[in-house]
């Protein structure tokens, strides 16, 4: 364990202080001793005392730090003597950076474009793996998120949030820890605004349908391991839906070369016993901007 009690205040501690309040110097210090690589997961901080004086600021300053980093995900505080208590570094949770990038998402700091673009980017690599590393109970939790949203009657939340577990049991089965983590944040960060897309829409009945195509077409493309088809397959899912949302707002994907047409599926590959069979209906990204406008 790194031991930072004992090692000497520096002027450069001191001189970050101006133009910051006292515990934006606790942050920064603790946030340099991380990028440094003296701050490691599960080392202890000094105790709020010995990072006051350190730091010359009150200890008010310091646990008011402490409160922001744990809220960050960085650190977690426990009560108790000894090793059991005190405050220490910790990974941060996928749900951290999650609640970080919906407020981020909800204050407009990021275009919707620029959310979207950035998604499937992610998606495509997360879709590319879990062809190839999903097991058998990945599989199941996508089975299950799309017999959901078959659900007759289901409500546009209910269809959100099981639209919203299928992606996060593509991303998890990808075998790519960031890369995971950084999909379901960004997909998670999208629930509220495409609930409020939803409700919008006029024809939700043919939306639905397309997308229960859509995501029929993603997992016969997984299972059956087609890496490049559920790659082309998901980017054309997410810029056809938006486009329905939104029309006009997110430009369609350039087809791959020597992929067929949006929504088809190899011929090798078909949807599963438990999943009911569907064609993708061509030029679906189309057809969905007509039903929303």
């Amino acid at each position: 364990m790194t031991d930072l009690h004992d090692r000497p205040r520096s002027s450069e501690d001191a001189s970050e202080r101006n133009g910051l309040r006292a515990f934006e110097v606790v942050l920064g210090w603790v946030e340099e001793r991380i990028l440094a690589g003296e701050l490691r997961v599960g080392d202890q901080l000094p105790a709020e005392r010995e990072l006051a004086r350190r730091l010359d600021v009150s200890r008010a300053a310091v646990r008011e730090a402490v409160r922001t980093l744990q809220a960050q995900g960085v650190v977690r505080s426990a009560v108790g003597a000894g090793g059991a208590g005190g405050t220490t570094v910790t990974a941060v949770p996928a749900r951290a950076l999650m609640r970080l990038l919906r407020l981020h998402v909800a204050l407009a700091n990021f275009p919707l474009d620029d959310v979207i673009e950035a998604r499937i980017a992610l998606e495509r690599l997360s879709i590319r793996l879990a062809t190839e590393h999903a097991r058998a109970a990945d599989l199941g939790a996508m089975r299950e998120a799309i017999a959901v949203m078959q659900t007759p009657g289901l409500s546009k939340a209910g269809f959100n949030d099981a639209d919203t577990a299928l992606h996060v049991a593509i991303a998890e089965a990808a075998g790519n820890r960031l890369a995971a983590d950084l999909t379901v944040a960004i997909r998670e960060s999208m629930r509220l605004p495409l609930l409020d897309a939803f409700r919008g829409v006029r024809d939700w009945e043919g939306l639905v349908v397309d997308l229960q195509a859509d995501h029929r077409a993603l997992y016969a493309a997984i299972e059956g391991g087609h890496a490049d088809e559920a790659e082309r397959l998901v980017e054309e899912h997410i810029r056809s839906a938006w486009g329905a949302l939104y029309p006009g707002s997110v430009p369609p994907a350039a087809e791959l070369p020597g992929s067929g047409p949006p929504g088809s599926v190899p011929p090798s590959s078909s949807p599963p016993s438990s999943v009911p069979p569907s064609s993708v209906p061509p030029g679906s990204a189309a057809g969905r901007a007509v039903r929303s406008a």
